[in-house]
């Protein structure tokens, strides 16, 4: 079983919202709204101070707080791992958006659904080599999209060979990983 994440580098990001743009269009979705969101992070302490651009979105966690507390079972995780939204099951609750330790999740006002990112349509890309329009998208290269499980994949060896980490440790078992 294929079990997708990514690695996203914010060593070389450079905050120019490609891959929020390219997500935006792919899922059709307001100039408004968006499945990737940025926080500007100061890091390093003075006189050796830098900036970072930090791309969020879903993480895909393994151990998904939203999936926990959804109460018709609308938010669930598929074979492949994918944390998804069912948007006809979908109350409009927002339970997911306050369970969700990352912020980003979105509610959907003409629909009434909260939606997420889905990884595209990742079941679509088995042995077709393609991958997320976000990845396809950055100028920088700094994502990696591919299976967690497959060691000699790109984003497992890239992962190994940057000492890329989930964004908060190992809280929620996330499958983004980032270098930073």
């Amino acid at each position: 079983m294929t079990r997708y994440g990514m690695l996203i580098d914010t060593k070389n990001c450079i905050g120019c919202y490609a891959c929020r743009t390219a997500c935006q269009r792919q899922n059709g979705l307001d100039a408004d709204v968006d499945y990737i969101r940025y926080e500007e992070r100061e890091t390093g302490t003075f006189p050796h101070v830098g900036y970072e651009m930090v791309p969020l979105q879903c993480m895909h966690c393994e151990d998904a707080p939203c999936v926990s507390v959804c109460p018709t079972q609308a938010s669930y995780t598929d074979e492949n791992g994918i944390v998804r939204v069912d948007e006809e099951k979908c109350i409009g609750c927002r339970y997911c958006m306050a369970a969700c330790p990352y912020g980003v999740r979105v509610h959907n006002k003409a629909t009434g659904a909260v939606e997420k990112c889905k990884f595209c349509t990742a079941q679509s890309f088995e042995g077709k080599g393609e991958t997320c329009s976000c990845v396809e998208a950055c100028v920088t290269g700094c994502r990696i999209f591919g299976d967690l499980d497959d060691p000699d994949g790109e984003l497992s060896r890239a992962i190994t060979e940057k000492n890329a980490l989930p964004i908060t440790g190992d809280r929620t078992k996330a499958k983004i990983f980032y270098v930073r």
